[in-house]
């Protein structure tokens, strides 16, 4: 039999532990956690052995490991562990951290995580806009010119050439993060899990593994399996199915608003349903996306937080990580809805506050995207796609 060197990696066990994990002492190993799991193999089921390596501090043990992406947080170990261990919130704590782990810049990641840089992460956008609307002479809103018609346009108040020169390069920086970040974990779960990596050469077919993963991922299929809080499908597929919504709707709106140049430029004539500069009537196709997007959005988060209050005592109450998530994309869609209300009722005072405010926190959500609790639907996805291409099925 051979000898394993284990190195403990205390500052890792009190980094758990401050992330949301201050439970993780207390359990003792039954694999009660493991038992009642519906989403565990049967071969090295978790997440008994993941609280393992956690209360010994074996953090690259617990990054390379894909379970801790496999597991959805049903919460059903948490609420039969006759310890009080919270294993589920163990987990989070440690996917939270891997996230940290793997996204560059690293401090970001910590800076994301903690309370203490809330307002300086907020402030940073703030500043980029206030900045943009002073170039302008905007900062009064007396100073902002209206539409022919006389109505409010938040174009005028924020050309749109600005606004996408502030969100292209954010766009690119998350992509950016997102690939590098999946890059690492990637290579880590190759090194780390050799043996299946050779399954996964063998097998092949990683294209039809990704196809029937995304399969997996837009039922949402996995929540059903869930006892606790089976009630999260229904509104994580809200949230899901909101977003992909509004990222339609973005690509439409930049069709209207570059499509006559760009056809012109190519020396066609400009189809007509190209409407060019907001604002757009409440009649047309891409305010109906947008409008049915939001409000779901605005439902599904409110289900969230309904299922996480309703559970909290089984469940958990979830950690600053979460809730600061849950906040933004409520801030994004709330800011969003009043912005239109706003201007439609043609209150000024009220309506460029409010949209400006919505920009924010727009930034806010996508620049830290790779380093929050929305990286979960990546690095989850990738886990995933690793654990089937190697035939760790759940």
């Amino acid at each position: 039999m051979s000898n394993q060197l284990i190195k403990p990696d205390l500052n890792f066990v009190k980094d758990v532990i401050a992330s949301g994990g201050e439970s993780l002492k207390k359990c003792f190993q039954c694999a009660t956690c493991s038992v009642v799991c519906n989403l565990s193999p049967d071969d090295k089921p978790f997440p008994r052995k993941e609280m393992i390596y956690a209360q010994w501090g074996l953090k690259d043990k617990l990054f390379s490991n894909p379970d801790i992406w496999l597991c959805h947080q049903c919460s059903d170990c948490t609420a039969y562990c006759p310890r009080g261990a919270k294993p589920g919130e163990v987990l989070n704590a440690v996917r939270k951290l891997s996230i940290q782990n793997y996204s560059v810049p690293r401090f970001l990641g910590k800076a994301v995580g903690s309370p203490s840089y809330l307002v300086l992460l907020f402030a940073i956008p703030v500043v980029v806009f206030l900045v943009l609307l002073a170039s302008l002479g905007h900062l009064s809103i007396s100073d902002i010119p209206r539409t022919a018609s006389g109505g409010i346009s938040y174009a005028k108040f924020l050309p749109s050439l600005y606004v996408d020169s502030v969100f292209m390069p954010i766009a690119a920086f998350a992509v950016a993060v997102f690939a590098f970040g999946i890059y690492r974990y990637w290579n880590d779960l190759a090194r780390a899990n050799s043996e299946a990596r050779w399954r996964m050469v063998l097998k092949g077919g990683l294209i039809n593994t990704i196809i029937s993963t995304i399969g997996v991922i837009l039922s949402h299929r996995l929540f059903k399996k869930c006892d606790v809080v089976k009630d999260r499908q229904i509104s994580h597929l809200l949230v899901f199915y909101s977003f992909i919504g509004l990222a339609i709707t973005t690509a439409w709106a930049v069709a209207y608003l570059y499509g006559p140049a760009i056809m012109k430029l190519l020396g066609l004539k400009p189809f007509s349903w190209l409407l060019g500069e907001s604002p757009y009537p409440l009649t047309d196709p891409l305010k109906w996306l947008a409008n049915i997007s939001a409000l779901a959005l605005i439902v599904g988060i409110t289900l969230v937080v309904s299922n996480r209050l309703k559970n909290k005592e089984k469940a958990g109450k979830g950690s600053y990580f979460d809730w600061l998530f849950i906040t933004v994309v409520y801030l994004v869609a709330l800011s969003g809805i009043l912005a239109e209300v706003f201007r439609l009722a043609d209150i000024a005072i009220l309506a460029y506050p409010v949209y400006f405010i919505h920009l924010v926190v727009v930034f806010f959500l996508f620049i830290y995207a790779p380093f929050s609790k929305m990286a979960h639907m990546v690095y989850r996805a990738t886990a995933m796609v690793f654990a089937k291409s190697t035939g760790r099925e759940i």
